[in-house]
């Protein structure tokens, strides 16, 4: 029977569900979490009860943070499965070599690879929002824009993450996707406004992806829904479908290599 458009994609996605079935997602959203949370007691609660509220936005400083800190959870799970996930199934297990043995397409493959971590950051989006109004951090019902802000945010990181999963040639070469993602999560307005920068290195964060994740998620956390929301929420799709088709581009010639 031939497969539909998508190339089996979705084959896929039940296939990494079928794998990870002996957790359950709360276990899988624990794992996710797990981080994050930690550095909302330890900055949000701990610095932030020296800090107050924050200047010009007047809400508590774990407030503020806790969105970013969804943003980049979300971010990092896609992440996960997308790049060192993903090398270990080209590199060691031959797992897409035997893929396109099958009728899968090379499409369905990487249409299939993100929309799991699409799904994985949903589960991480939903576990952390759960944990911030447990904590008693929500402030506006329009949070719940958080969950399709979380599908968005793991869309375009887990396209870009499997376009570099496909030019990865050793384990060594992640920390060179380190040296990208570390200097992002301090300086991309996780802990503080991006008005406190000068206007031009404003302009240098706000081309950041990132900068955009946090604005999708704290815009609404905050009550904020303002024009700029689109653009941001346009910014990622435009980011992840040039990263998906460029990602397809890419494993299509590695696997035909």
């Amino acid at each position: 029977m031939p497969l539909p458009r998508a190339g089996g994609a979705h084959l896929l996605v039940l296939r990494n569900i079928w794998v990870h079935k002996g957790g359950s997602p709360w276990t899988m959203a624990l794992f996710s979490i797990f981080e994050p949370i930690l550095y909302l007691l330890a900055i949000g609660v701990g610095i932030g009860a020296l800090v107050g509220d924050v200047p010009g936005i007047d809400v508590p400083y774990a407030t503020f943070i806790a969105p970013a800190l969804l943003a980049t959870a979300v971010m990092n799970s896609a992440l996960e499965e997308t790049t060192q996930t993903a090398y270990a199934k080209l590199t060691f297990d031959r797992f897409y070599h035997a893929l396109v043995a099958t009728p899968m397409t090379v499409t369905g493959l990487v249409t299939g690879e993100i929309a799991w971590g699409m799904l994985r950051g949903l589960i991480t989006g939903l576990g952390f929002l759960t944990a911030v109004t447990a904590f008693g951090l929500v402030t506006s019902p329009w949070i719940l824009l958080a969950l399709p802000g979380s599908l968005l945010i793991a869309y375009t990181f887990g396209a870009a993450g499997f376009l570099v999963a496909g030019y990865v040639r050793s384990w060594d070469d992640f920390q060179y996707t380190q040296l990208v993602m570390l200097p992002m999560f301090l300086f991309a307005t996780t802990f503080y406004p991006v008005t406190i920068y000068p206007e031009p290195v404003q302009l240098i964060v706000k081309a950041l992806p990132l900068y955009h994740a946090i604005e999708l998620i704290r815009q609404p956390a905050l009550g904020q829904l303002e024009p700029t929301l689109l653009a941001n929420a346009t910014y990622l799709l435009v980011l992840g479908t040039t990263c998906l088709l460029l990602a397809r581009r890419r494993w299509q010639h590695l696997l035909s290599a």
